[in-house]
This record gives C-alpha cells, sequence and structure tokens, in this order.
C-alpha cells in the first residue's frame, strides 16, 4: 500500500464543517472520499468567505482530496442511482438533522439491506436517541450547552465561545475515530455497523477535568483565564516585550524553572515546594515570578527556558504560526494547487505514519467536478446514460 486507508471508498454526504472535517482525515490518509453534492447548490460552505477568485477558501481548507459528484436524493432516480452506488463502497458518511435519511428512504436499516458490511456514520447537533435528538445545532450553541463556553475566559468574565469551531472539529475527529473502528472490526466479523456520533456529546467528552472537579469537590468551574485549574504555574506571564506561556508540569521541572530564573529558594519554600501548595499559595507565588519575567525579552527566556528544558512559548499570532520553523519543518502548511483559486496555502496532515504516509494530492473540488468520472467507474455508465441523468436534473 502507498497509503494506509488506500482501498477504502467513502460516500460522502456531509456539509460544512463537522463530516467534512472527518472525510478529509480519512481522504488524506488515502481512502477514497466521494463527496455528494446537490446540482447547482452543492455544499453551504462553498458560500462562505473569505473567497479567493469566488471560491470559497473555508471550502477549500477541509474538503481537499476529495471528488465531487452532484446527486439529487429527493428525486427516485437519484435515490435508486445511489442504492446502487452503496454497494460499491465501504462507508457513507452523513451529518443530517435525525431522521432526514429516514424520510429519504435511505436510513441505515434501508441501506444495510443492500451492503451488510457498510459502515454508515451519522454526526449530528444531538445523536440518534434522546429528548433533543431532532433539534438543530451549530457550532456555538454546543459550545454553550455542552459547558465548554462556562470555563472560557477571563476570570470573572462572561463565558467565551472557543476561537476555533472546536464543537465540530471534536465531533469531526470522534466520527473518524469511529468510522475507523468500524472497519477494524468489519475486517474481523465482516459486518458493518452504525457509528453515531453527536457534537454535544464530544464537548462533554473533552472538558477534561472540569467534571471530574465538579463531582469529586461540588465546585461548579468558572473561567479563570490562562492559567490552568490545577497546575502552577502553567500561565502567560509578561516579558520585557510581550507575553511568554510557561508550563510547570511536575516538580522536577519546578527545581529547573526556579534555578532558571535564579529564586532557588522557591524550591523547598513551604508554600511553593508541592503543586498542590503552589495553587493553594498561587496569589502569593505570581508576583515572584512576574517580577523575575519582566526582566527580559520573550526571545531571551525562549532560550534559557528551552536550555533548562521548561516548556514554554510566545503567543503567535496566525501570521507567524504560518511562518514558524517547527510549523515548516512538519509540512503543516502546504500550498496546493486550485483550478480556479490558484495557488493555495492550507493546513497540513498532522497525523505522520512512517511507512505508509498520508498526502495531499488534490485541491478540494470544484462543484460536480468527477460526476461523470465516478459514475462511469463505479457503474459503468456511458456518455449517453450520463447525459439523460444532466438532462433531467438527477446529477
Amino acid at each position: 500500500m502507498s497509503t494506509a486507508l488506500q482501498g477504502i471508498k467513502i460516500l460522502d454526504l456531509t456539509r460544512v464543517l463537522a463530516g467534512p472535517y472527518a472525510t478529509m482525515i480519512l481522504a488524506d490518509l488515502g481512502a477514497d472520499v466521494v463527496k455528494i453534492e446537490m446540482p447547482e447548490i452543492g455544499d453551504d460552505s462553498r458560500y462562505f468567505g473569505p473567497h479567493i477568485n469566488g471560491e470559497s477558501a473555508y471550502f477549500m481548507s477541509i474538503n481537499r482530496n476529495k471528488r465531487s459528484m452532484t446527486l439529487n436524493l429527493k428525486k427516485e432516480e437519484g435515490k435508486k442511482l445511489f442504492l446502487e452506488m452503496i454497494k460499491e463502497f465501504d462507508v457513507v458518511v452523513e451529518n443530517f438533522r435525525p431522521g432526514t435519511m429516514e424520510r429519504l428512504g435511505l436510513g441505515y436499516d434501508m441501506l444495510k439491506t443492500v451492503n451488510s458490511e457498510l459502515v454508515y456514520a451519522a454526526a449530528s447537533g444531538y445523536g440518534h436517541t434522546g429528548p433533543y435528538s431532532k433539534r438543530a445545532a451549530y457550532d456555538a450553541v454546543v459550545q454553550a450547552m455542552g459547558g465548554l463556553m462556562s470555563i472560557t475566559g477571563e476570570k470573572g468574565g462572561k463565558p467565551t465561545r472557543v476561537g476555533s469551531s472546536i464543537g465540530d472539529i471534536a465531533a469531526g475527529l470522534f466520527t473518524a475515530i469511529g468510522i475507523l473502528t468500524a472497519l477494524t472490526n468489519r475486517s474481523v466479523t465482516g459486518k458493518g455497523q452504525m457509528v453515531d456520533v453527536a457534537m454535544l456529546d464530544c464537548q462533554v467528552a473533552i472538558l477534561e477535568n472540569a467534571i471530574a472537579r465538579y463531582t469529586a469537590g461540588g465546585e461548579i468551574p468558572k473561567p479563570i483565564g490562562n492559567r490552568h485549574s490545577s497546575i502552577v504555574p502553567f500561565e502567560p506571564f509578561e516579558a520585557r516585550d510581550g507575553e511568554i506561556m510557561i508550563a510547570v508540569g511536575n516538580d522536577a521541572i519546578w527545581h529547573k524553572f526556579c534555578n532558571t530564573i535564579e529564586k532557588a529558594e522557591l524550591i523547598d519554600d513551604v508554600k511553593f515546594c508541592t503543586n498542590v501548595l503552589r495553587h493553594e499559595n498561587h496569589s502569593l507565588l505570581k508576583p515572584i515570578i512576574s517580577e523575575e519575567i519582566k526582566k527580559k525579552t520573550i526571545k531571551e527566556w525562549q532560550n534559557i527556558l528551552d536550555t533548562a528544558g521548561v516548556p514554554n512559548g510566545p503567543i503567535n499570532t496566525i501570521d507567524k504560526v504560518v511562518k514558524d520553523p517547527q510549523i515548516i519543518a512538519r509540512e503543516m502548511i502546504v500550498e496546493v494547487e486550485h483550478p480556479i483559486a490558484g495557488k493555495v496555502k492550507i493546513p497540513g496532515i498532522p497525523i505522520k505514519l512512517s511507512e505508509t504516509p498520508g498526502e495531499i494530492t488534490r485541491s478540494a473540488p470544484l462543484l460536480g467536478e468527477h460526476t461523470k468520472e465516478v459514475l462511469k467507474e463505479v457503474l459503468g455508465y456511458d456518455d449517453n446514460k450520463i447525459k439523460s441523468l444532466f438532462d433531467c436534473g438527477i446529477v
């Protein structure tokens, strides 16, 4: 195999972010992803800005490595065509509101009778069970409902939405994990199954220690700014020319840190010698550390702390991120050629495999760019048959 998922064929009915993010991960790792879009309309995110030569940079950033085929699933001929295609694919992914596929007559219970080995993945706001199942959801809504906003923001400030769409992205990650897990199980049992992922569930799953803090001690976590809720010091400090993030994750690093800032007396201080004590006495410790950090520049502290083995880093703006030598060395900013937008820079592939590395082989597709190609390849249709489907508005 040249790629890890070579040979896996995926029909992607998803749009906007959670579903497309999941299928992008799988496409990056070698799966053949055919993105099914409504004729003339396509994925909603094709209309999200910013645009380059009329093409959405948003859409391009999360739909690379996919082929686009138009298909109208509201027409009977479109449904029949879809059912024929299902026989030839390993996975179907959708992120419609629960019940949508069933109303089309294309729910999992129907599709598994056509292909018993099919892995059917559904990413939705609240999942396919529970009292909220049929409700509509977007990222900001699940960030709010899932508790994430309540622990994000400045101390004493209002709950704050995380800067990226982590509600969608977390659901995309878990959906990809679910699909890979189901495929692994299928390789043993020969049977497919349904993967049901809810954005709200995923928000609860990534709350880290917030639920533990509440259930263990009755404390309702609140926003505390950029410091860690349990580890001290683990927050930004003002240097001479801006802020630097410093993370002292254990007592061994604490010893190195104290020596590095020339405050060795803090190591055995009865108020600070353990993390529990440092946490309890944060208000006393922070001014002491702050006084030392502001004596040097960010770059000076980076060099000093790196040498000592103390985790640290600047708070980079996005323009600095895309130029960072580590980011560039790891190929996390890549350039792809789009037929209309031209050369476009997008995030690279974060999963580095030694034997079967992922690769970006194509830019995000134009709407319906591969319709003819897929119909010929998968179903063996000739030009006349394909033309009739276009003429009837099926594709």
